[in-house]
């Protein structure tokens, strides 16, 4: 089946005004020579779906491959690679490409450069987005594929029907010829579970509950329930930021606060109470506070847990601004959440955009190999409070707008929509529709806007934004009644798709993978048929040699490397009376390989077989590698003689040698060796 086996591949990076792709090349010849050799099988554009990971899970054969596993949209590769100096710099200047694409500024790029390699390479399809590829590929090509070095790839390019099929053609004239070797075994299963992960996985829609509040330094003199057990049904899991939760210098300084327990016992107490849950992760940086809840029901499923804190305010490092992020993977699905609060000041909508790039880059979680970007998970959800503001407009004309509810005018002078419209924030993110009233600014414990000097325009600054799959927005709002800041809480309710093994299905699934790749490496098990595995030598005499031929065929469907191999605790692979020529070699699929097995003995095994050390007796292994061992036994009869034996012993025999007992013999030896 195809993504059974290993075929090879060449890879390289090429860079285009600091843009880059990864190109894959099949090669007529291993390694090329020339460049016609190669061509193109597809090419993977590093934009936002570009991931790339170090498989430090498995444990494959010889413990020493490189398995990094690289995906971009919907296709799935997996690389093995030889460990040495060029697959690391090659792996570092993948990273390092996917780090200039995180730290680009504006809008992401539609790698028109990469256009005119699509002859040859298979269709170019578009994603969707405007500017980013699913890759070149060509879905007839094999899906593990070994390149130079020992480089190889495993992809899940192939089209539905090809999926959904049974039975998958193997390339056996290739895997006979030894071009074609079949993949490490624990690579092919997780590679083929990974394949059929829709046949054994269900959705499970989650109500996920996000929101957010600059709450200016107040202590929590509130309840909470009315922002945050509003519905009817208590949400799935809980993801609740703050902003501003300590404005004194005590918390800059030392980032240390008594309102973090204050308002993290709010929250417990302002929680759904048709359900209990359980607490995945608290992140706090100075006054910005994330806090993860789930139902205790689900907490069972919550794995790789992480937590990550960005600093963006004074001299771009401080915690006054920035972000802070919980990741884990719930079931099969794996979520981030990130709180950020961005820069203040209508005027500094720029500085705002490089806070949010600025998170994006340096939010790394480090726990994982390489560390994973916030970009790095199925879904995203964004909140806090971003400070984007509404621009040319008197406050008196938009405050005007408000009292009448007619949003949309306004909308179209809101920063972020602006700046999310030109793509230079928040690119891949979607919003929901804005019908609430704007969160800021009022007069603290009222619903009255800013009365002072400065006289504010109001303005949307605290927002939810997603990315991913299988996200549905429920409710988007914002929560007036609660008045003992300058900001109004927001909140938003979404529909998320979760993926979910079914441990039936998963099992079944698993096993008829299992007794595939059973069926198919007995199919291409070397397998050879030796004539004879009792080989008997006539009389032996001293220093004359006797020969026997053995024939070693290869009845199977692969190749196949033998050797004669020494057993535990032997030093040698015969004994020193036996040679064996060849003891090791290479037999094509059909043809055979004539084996010599010569006794001969001399001085030094003529000693230990006349005082009855030693005996014309051995067993062979003959080792097929991949395959099963191979016992052969040699035995023949020796004829003992004066010849080898200690001058000492001999002159207290008075009979020819071969009348003495054995014992008898060794015993002489001994007494008279010592005398």
């Amino acid at each position: 089946m195809q993504g059974w086996v290993r075929t090879s591949r060449v890879l390289a990076l090429a860079e285009h005004d600091s843009n880059h792709a990864l190109f894959v090349f099949m090669s007529s010849r291993m390694p090329p020579l020339l460049f016609s050799d190669l061509a193109i099988e597809r090419v993977l554009p590093i934009d936002a779906d570009f991931r790339c990971e170090i498989d430090t899970d498995s444990k494959h054969q010889d413990g020493v491959d490189v398995y990094v596993n690289i995906s971009s949209h919907k296709l799935k590769l997996l690389f093995e690679m030889v460990p040495g100096i060029k697959t690391s710099n090659f792996v570092g200047e993948i990273f390092r490409a996917i780090e200039v694409f995180t730290k680009r500024r504006g809008p992401p790029p539609e790698f028109q450069w990469l256009h005119k390699y699509a002859v040859g390479a298979g269709s170019l399809s578009n994603s969707g987005s405007g500017s980013s590829w699913s890759g070149m590929d060509n879905p007839s090509r094999g899906l593990m594929e070994p390149g130079i070095d020992g480089v190889t790839g495993q992809d899940e390019s192939l089209t539905d029907a090809l999926l959904e099929s049974p039975e998958i053609s193997v390339p056996r004239q290739s895997i006979a010829k030894g071009a074609t070797p079949i993949a490490a075994r624990e690579s092919v299963i997780k590679y083929q579970m990974a394949m059929k992960e829709q046949h054994y996985t269900y959705t499970q829609v989650l109500r996920v509950f996000v929101g957010t509040w600059n709450v200016n330094g107040q202590p929590p003199t509130v309840g909470l329930s009315e922002w945050l057990a509003q519905d009817p049904e208590p949400p799935d899991i809980y993801a609740i930021g703050f902003q501003e939760l300590d404005l004194s210098k005590e918390a800059f300084l030392f980032n240390d606060t008594p309102r973090e327990e204050e308002w993290q016992e709010a929250v417990l107490n302002g929680l759904h109470k048709k359900a209990r849950y359980h607490k995945v992760a608290l992140v706090r940086l100075v006054g910005m506070m994330l806090l993860v809840f789930v139902q205790e029901q689900h907490a069972a499923y919550v794995r790789a847990v992480a937590t990550e804190t960005v600093g963006t305010g004074i001299m771009g490092k401080m915690g006054n601004k920035g972000g802070v992020g919980v990741r884990f993977d719930l079931h099969s699905t794996s979520l981030c959440f990130v709180n950020s609060h961005l820069a203040a000041h209508v005027e500094e909508y720029e500085r705002r955009n490089q806070d949010y790039h600025d998170i994006c880059s340096r939010m790394s979680f480090t726990r994982f190999l390489p560390p994973k970007g916030i970009k790095d998970h199925d879904q995203v959800y964004w909140l806090g409070d971003l400070n984007y503001r509404i621009t040319e407009l008197d406050p008196w004309l938009v405050k005007d707008y408000i009292d009448k509810g007619n949003y949309l005018p306004l909308l179209e002078y809101d920063q972020l929509h602006q700046q999310h419209g030109l793509k230079n924030v928040f690119a891949g993110y979607q919003e929901g529709n804005v019908t609430f009233r704007p969160t800021y600014k009022y007069d603290p414990g009222s619903d009255n806007w800013d009365s002072s000097e400065k006289n504010r325009a109001p303005a949307w600054c605290d927002r939810v934004l997603w990315k991913g799959d299988g996200i549905t927005q429920i409710t988007y709002r914002s929560h007036p009644e609660l008045r003992i800041s300058d900001h109004k809480p927001v909140s938003s309710l979404f529909d998320s798709q979760i993926r979910v093994i079914d441990a039936v299905k998963y099992r079944r699934i698993h096993e008829e993978v299992m007794k595939k790749l059973d069926k198919l490496e007995n199919e291409f098990l070397p397998q050879v048929m030796v004539d004879n595995t009792e080989v008997i030598f006539d009389t032996i005499h001293y220093l004359e040699s006797q020969i026997r031929d053995l024939i070693i065929a290869n009845t199977g469907q692969v190749p196949v490397t033998f050797e004669f191999i020494k057993k535990l605790d032997d030093s040698s692979y015969c004994k020193d009376w036996l040679n064996i020529e060849p003891y090791s070699g290479f037999i094509m699929p059909g043809e055979k390989c004539d084996i010599k097995l010569e006794v001969f003995v001399d001085k030094k095994s003529a000693f230990k077989l006349n005082s009855g050390e030693d005996k014309l007796y051995d067993i062979l292994v003959l080792h097929l590698e991949g395959g099963k061992d191979i016992f052969i036994t040699v035995t023949g009869t020796y004829e003992r003689s004066c010849f080898g034996s200690s001058i000492e012993a001999l002159v207290f025999i008075s009979v020819p040698v071969r009348e003495i007992p054995v014992g008898r013999l060794m015993e002489l030896v001994r007494v008279h060796s010592v005398v």
